[in-house]
């Protein structure tokens, strides 16, 4: 029996404009009637403050008409373990990680943002020097922030790649801000707006964020639970007219309705079962796991 009947996914964006089409958000809607799915809406809006309200209100609708709803967004919802123990980080790990980007980030309406300001200041607490976070899209001299060429991680440092990012090899570091496929700056900018989302008062005693409240497993009581997803994961058909962006989020949106529809959505959210116990705390309480990340 299938654990959900509604599924939200949502590939984000960075950008410091307000933006459609390519490299900008989009998000899609599938519902499921018994054994029937139907994808009930694919939209596409500019900026994340209108991203997030239209997500508020198209959960908190799902949820009041009774339906039990997964919702993913398409970046890392943490960071290598030990990030929170150099920023002085005490207690639950990923909570007050999430608080302080949140207090820490600028994000007006119309998209823009201090990301790099955020990312720069992180280095400086965390290594006192241009590290971890790298990347910018502007040409400017920044003392604790390099463009390109950061040195690479050593052994006393953090991880450059968490262990969910470890199996599946195509995903970027979640330090890179800028260039190709990076994950960087939709992480700074998605988590604050996820956390909105978690909070709203409509949905705030319906939701947990998986696995960092539920624990890598199913929890059968929240009604809303949220998931870090990746959907360069599976094959991706085109969409006529439409940008991969678009293509994406309808193929992850169908492609894990249909694991649930195969009672395999369970397993899908134990993640994998080769984690020691010291890793599944990590992941539990500071790096978080993708939906479906099983290794080869």
């Amino acid at each position: 029996m299938a654990l959900f009947d509604a599924y939200v996914m949502v590939d984000w964006s960075g950008a410091a404009t307000p933006r459609r089409g390519k490299d900008s958000i989009w998000y899609a809607v599938l519902l499921r009637d018994g054994a029937e799915t139907r994808q009930t809406a694919l939209e596409n809006p500019s900026t994340r403050q209108q991203a997030t309200e239209d997500l508020c209100d198209r959960l908190a609708a799902l949820v009041a008409d009774g339906r039990r709803v997964l919702a993913g967004f398409d970046f890392p919802f943490g960071y290598p373990c030990g990030t929170a123990d150099r920023l002085g980080i005490k207690g639950l790990r990923w909570r007050h990680m999430w608080q302080l980007l949140d207090d820490g980030l600028n994000d007006a309406p119309d998209n823009a943002n201090n990301r790099f300001d955020l990312a720069e200041s992180l280095n400086q607490r965390i290594s006192g020097d241009a590290f971890p976070f790298w990347g910018n899209v502007r040409e400017e001299r920044r003392p604790y922030l390099v463009r390109r060429n950061r040195r690479p991680h050593e052994t006393t440092d953090l991880a450059e790649r968490r262990l969910c990012d470890l199996r599946l090899p195509s995903t970027q570091p979640v330090w890179k801000l800028a260039g190709a496929g990076s994950v960087g700056s939709q992480t700074l900018t998605g988590i604050p707006r996820v956390w909105q989302i978690r909070r709203d008062p409509r949905l705030a005693t319906v939701t947990h964020i998986w696995p960092f409240e539920t624990g890598l497993g199913y929890d059968p009581r929240p009604r809303l639970q949220l998931a870090e997803i990746y959907p360069s994961q599976i094959p991706v058909p085109a969409l006529a007219g439409l940008p991969k962006d678009a293509a994406q989020v309808t193929a992850i949106t169908a492609h894990l309705a249909r694991l649930d529809a195969e009672d395999r959505m369970e397993s899908t959210l134990a993640g994998d079962p080769d984690l020691t116990a010291s890793q599944r705390d990590c992941v539990e309480t500071e790096e978080a796991w993708i939906l479906g990340a099983l290794g080869s």
